[in-house]
């Protein structure tokens, strides 16, 4: 593998961690970026983008990231809770009184961030063309009963978990949330993060190929809201796979939980801007909103009774937890289907993304490996086993 970019004196550890995951043959393509103290320190890049046609991976690659979308989506609400606009534990319905039935009234937005609404999945049919229109899938979601009491359990809502916040988003802006996302984040930092790719973006794209032994089934990432049932899922019809996310359709369209696309500098630039500002910016959300996004709401075992993996959630993050250490008590990131990852940490300053297009199966160690190296590199305490 031909390995480009570059690490910062003092994050070789990185390079070297990215390095080893392209010698054990574990990617096709990946990206790596690490942003520290607002200063980006590591953008490395390799393999192969495509694996029809053995296009290279370059700098300006992206590629689907699914559930790393929640990311996205969870700063923008806790944007617009700094700024007064949102009270998180305010009642979903004060915002959008049509939801108001049905069981809902007195979900709130910090139930929907924390995976605890109820309502993990909307059972109404819907067609791929209804969900890119986007009022039928509010539609479905006002009509849609609780399946079980707000508050009381988590459940990965794959899916609802972006529609009912970027609904919110759209009725206090007046803008979808990938409109609102790039107007008031991704267009100030240059991002090269969508939610709702640009159509001149498609040549860039990589795509996504699965690893051997990968299970059949698609995890929570690639639920789709259509014939969703708790045992099982039927993919987008007539899209590329894998369940769709290689298709142009679904990628330039907004589906704010699982469908954004970005690069790994993209991503980790985010997160450095939310932890400490970059190149000199004002961070983009307080230590205090941080506060109460890392505040663990909520983990274990599911409603439906997937068993406890050991994940900790604060409102709308994925938090420091048995079933992936970061950084420490302030560290808040979210994954995506097949490998994807992206955190932030104030404490340590760091903003940190990785990005692949093989998705991996079974014991996949690429994420924790890099993350253990960035540990090391920025004097973060080993996790202690068993916490």
């Amino acid at each position: 593998m031909s390995q480009h970019g570059w690490a910062d004196e003092g994050f070789g550890a990185v390079a070297d961690a990215f390095a080893r995951n392209f010698a054990e043959g574990r990617e096709l393509g990946s990206a790596v970026a690490v942003f520290a103290g607002g200063r980006k320190v590591v953008d490395l890049w390799g393999g192969t983008a495509d694996d029809r046609t053995g296009r290279a991976w370059d700098e300006d690659t992206v590629l689907p990231v699914m559930s790393v979308a929640k990311g996205l989506i969870s700063v923008c609400a806790h944007l617009l809770a700094q700024q007064g606009a949102l009270d998180l534990d305010a009642p979903v319905a004060d915002h959008w009184p049509e939801f108001a039935q049905r069981g809902k009234e007195a979900i709130t937005t910090r139930m929907v961030l924390a995976n605890t609404a109820g309502i993990p999945l909307v059972e109404k049919q819907l067609t791929f063309e209804e969900l890119t229109r986007w009022t039928p899938v509010i539609r479905a979601l006002e009509e849609q009963p609780t399946l079980y009491e707000p508050g009381t359990a988590f459940e990965y809502h794959a899916h609802a978990f972006g529609f009912l916040i970027g609904e919110l988003i759209r009725r206090l802006t007046g803008r979808t949330p990938g409109r609102y996302f790039r107007e008031a984040i991704g267009d100030a930092l240059a991002l090269r993060t969508w939610i709702g790719m640009p159509q001149t973006e498609v040549p860039r794209l990589a795509r996504l190929a699965e690893a051997a032994g990968r299970a059949p089934l698609p995890s929570a990432d690639l639920l789709p809201m259509r014939a969703l049932t708790m045992n099982g899922v039927l993919p987008f019809p007539g899209l590329d796979d894998p369940h769709g996310y290689n298709s142009p359709a679904l990628l330039t369209a907004e589906f704010p939980a699982a469908g954004a696309v970005s690069s790994a500098r993209g991503l980790a630039a985010l997160y450095a801007a939310v932890a400490t500002g970059v190149d000199g910016a004002p961070r983009l959300l307080g230590a205090d909103t941080v506060t109460d996004a890392v505040r663990q709401v909520s983990g274990g075992a599911s409603w439906s009774g997937f068993p406890d993996l050991g994940a900790r959630w604060g409102s709308g993050f994925l938090v420091d937890s048995p079933f992936r250490r970061l950084l420490g008590t302030r560290s808040f990131g979210n994954s995506g289907a097949g490998g994807q990852f992206a955190f932030g940490d104030d404490e340590f300053g760091v903003g940190f993304a990785y990005t692949a297009n093989l998705m991996g199966a079974g014991a996949d160690p690429r994420v924790d490996r890099l993350i253990g190296a960035v540990r090391t590199c920025v004097g973060a305490p080993e996790p202690v086993a068993g916490s």
